[in-house]
């Protein structure tokens, strides 16, 4: 190879495994990673930043609520205090004082239970939103995986088209030097050939750009080598057999985490409210003090200590009589947001119905184009091969050839599109419905 020559990289399909190879460097091999889409969901699941952000915030909340119950218990302190000092008379002297004191909440409107049931609440929920965000990070993963499937499917389409037009510039030009076709049919034949070539070129750009999105998703040095593994070359046609509309209503409602998130919402709001409303009842709490100390002399310090011991324990009850409006204020604003979780409930709900028809409609839709564009593509393919024959013939002109060849080359663009467009709608449903995702 010359210096500064680009390299070429062979693709080549592994028959076994329907696995898309480089064969440009077998010793790099074992540095590829290899990944069907149930690999990719799990590598994501395991590997995903943003997943690992949410686990934690699932643990800072879990921690919260584990806190606010010892909230519950008596909190105990200690102090130890030593004074040195000396007076007029020249004299020195040493104070000390020791101390243990303990405080217990007995009562306090209910604001330590509610304050419990508010963190228990909320660390639930947290749960519900990193499955949220799991079944966004599917559909990212899904759409990422399938239409980089889609442009390896058009490259190979493409790279037969550009055979074929590579035989048809030979042809031309030996046409052309007998004077069979015109100079002007020959440069038509150059340029189809040029624009197949570009073709590869852009599909080829298209695909990495979406393997280097599935990167991103699985949290992967962009620079690592990835290769995804085909599915079955009939899982499309499998995926034909759709649930009834009302089953899949039915199913996301019961299981999107949407629904569960919009739900601990409103609970949430509700413990708000009576946590503001404990601002108006009055906190009893019981403390007790146990002290003990000397005075100037250390030579008698163990008598010091027990002669100067002291316990207390008492009851304090604080009643809040005026705080500026604080409380009420608090509860106006606890109340408005209770309202407000109750609207979004209705509204969350709302949508999910709205948006689970309307995408299982899409998918009805979207089989429809598939089928469609699967017929269309087969009778366009049949409808080149026969132009083709006829042009070898000298039957038909360079441009009545062309035309079919670009009739046949848009309705493959267009099968392939809807095919893997079919498949992530197809998909998405299931991951709506809470169904396990497979290929």
């Amino acid at each position: 190879m010359e210096a500064g020559a680009q390299k070429i990289i062979v693709v080549k399909a592994n028959p076994q495994r329907n696995i898309v190879e480089s064969t440009d460097n077998p010793a790099k091999a074992e540095n590829v990673l290899r990944l069907t889409l149930e690999e990719c969901l799990t590598y994501a699941f395991d590997k995903n930043y943003n997943r690992e952000s949410m686990k934690l915030t699932e643990e800072a909340r879990g921690d919260s609520y584990h806190q606010s119950k010892k909230e519950r218990l008596p909190d105990l302190s200690a102090s130890i205090g030593e004074t040195f000092g000396y007076n007029k008379t020249d004299e020195t002297f040493i104070d000390g004082n020791y101390q243990l004191n303990s405080d217990l909440v007995v009562y306090q409107g209910g604001n330590i239970t509610q304050t419990i049931r508010k963190n228990k609440l909320m660390s639930e929920q947290a749960g519900y939103q990193t499955k949220q965000y799991d079944n966004d990070l599917t559909i990212q993963i899904l759409q990422a995986f399938l239409t980089a499937l889609g442009n390896e499917e058009l490259l190979k389409y493409q790279q037969a088209l550009l055979k074929t037009s590579e035989e048809q510039v030979k042809q031309g030009r030996h046409r052309y030097s007998v004077g069979e076709i015109l100079e002007s049919d020959f440069l038509l034949l150059e340029a189809q050939y040029a624009t197949d070539k570009n073709n590869i070129v852009e599909t080829t750009i298209n695909r990495d750009n979406n393997l280097l999105a599935l990167k991103s998703l699985l949290s992967i040095d962009p620079l690592q080598p990835l290769e995804i593994i085909y599915p079955d070359a009939d899982v499309a046609d499998k995926m034909s057999k759709l649930p009834a509309e009302d089953y899949v209503l039915e199913r996301s409602l019961a299981t999107l985490p949407d629904m569960q998130i919009s739900r601990y919402s409103v609970e949430i709001a509700e413990t708000g409210l009576r946590i503001s409303k404990s601002g108006y009842y009055p906190t009893v709490s019981l403390n007790g003090n146990v002290s003990s100390g000397h005075l100037n002399d250390l030579s008698d310090y163990g008598n010091q200590l027990s002669d100067r011991f002291n316990a207390q324990i008492g009851v304090s009850v604080s009643m809040p009589l005026f705080n500026r409006g604080r409380t009420k204020s608090n509860v106006t604003q606890s109340r408005i947001a209770l309202e407000q979780a109750q609207l979004d409930q209705k509204q969350t709900e709302l949508n999910v119905r709205q948006n689970i028809l309307q995408e299982y409609r899409n998918v009805v839709s979207a089989e429809s184009k598939y089928e469609a564009s699967k017929v269309k593509e087969k009778a366009y393919s049949s409808s080149f091969e026969a132009y083709r024959a006829k042009y070898d013939t000298g039957s038909i002109t360079t441009v009545e050839l062309l035309q079919q060849q670009n009739n046949y080359i848009s309705a493959m663009n267009d099968f392939i599109q809807n095919k893997y467009g079919f498949m992530l709608k197809r998909k998405i449903l299931d991951v709506y419905m809470g169904e396990r995702i497979t290929m």
